[in-house]
């Protein structure tokens, strides 16, 4: 799932630049299969177990998921030395590390999922708020064709104001935005991530949405 790196910007005020070859999130595919407890709990237990077999599909099932999170929660962006594709590989990695200790306690086991995305998401973003250095390959002679200053320009706005917009929502609100959209999860497997009910997912989605337009509309009135 590592995608190579591009020339990027260190610091969180510092705008990364876009990785090359990168699709947005919603290009992904989804799996196949359903990720709710009932359909992930058999193939858990066998993963965990140490069966090849499971732990394949495990990750076939989990690993679209993980990456269009991560891609969703980076922005398709280098931060320091890792891309959203390395991030998802390093969450991937630390769920199969966790397999064989899980204990089904009642919960979901996406909810493990998540939380380790999330962390691994914040650790990224940690490390380049401590890395001040600003590594750049050896410079073209000439802008590339599809690298044209103005062009580069509309799209680094645009994404700074959506996740400006998304910065000022409330946590819960960011990551039911971020599973139910960017990632294309239903609100029973979102529900499962988060370890609420779908209804509070649909309410706070729907609450979510609508804050987003008010904010869009007093911005376009200015």
């Amino acid at each position: 799932m590592s995608a190579p790196s591009s020339t990027k910007q260190s610091g969180l005020s510092a705008v990364p630049a876009p990785v090359e070859g990168y699709t947005t999130p919603e290009s992904l595919p989804r799996p196949s299969g359903r990720l709710t407890k009932e359909d992930l709990d058999p193939l858990v237990k066998d993963a965990g177990e140490g069966n090849p077999a499971a732990i394949a599909s495990l990750l076939r099932m989990i690993g679209p998921v993980v990456v269009r999170y991560c891609r969703a929660r980076m922005g398709g962006r280098d931060l320091s030395y890792l891309s959203a594709d390395d991030v998802a590989q390093e969450v991937c990695m630390a769920v199969l590390k966790a397999l064989p200790a899980y204990q089904d306690r009642g919960g979901s086991f996406l909810y493990l999922v998540h939380a380790i995305a999330a962390n691994k998401v914040a650790d990224a973003y940690r490390a380049v708020s401590r890395d001040r250095c600003e590594p750049v390959p050896e410079l073209p002679e000439r802008p590339l064709a599809d690298n044209e200053p103005e062009t580069h320009a509309l799209h680094l706005d645009l994404g700074l104001r959506l996740s400006k917009l998304l910065a000022t929502l409330p946590r819960v609100q960011q990551e039911i935005l971020t599973l139910r959209i960017a990632v294309g999860m239903s609100a029973t497997e979102t529900a499962e991530a988060l370890g609420i009910s779908p209804g509070n997912v649909r309410v706070t989605q729907h609450r979510a949405l609508a804050r987003l337009r008010t904010m869009v509309s007093r911005a376009d009135d200015f």
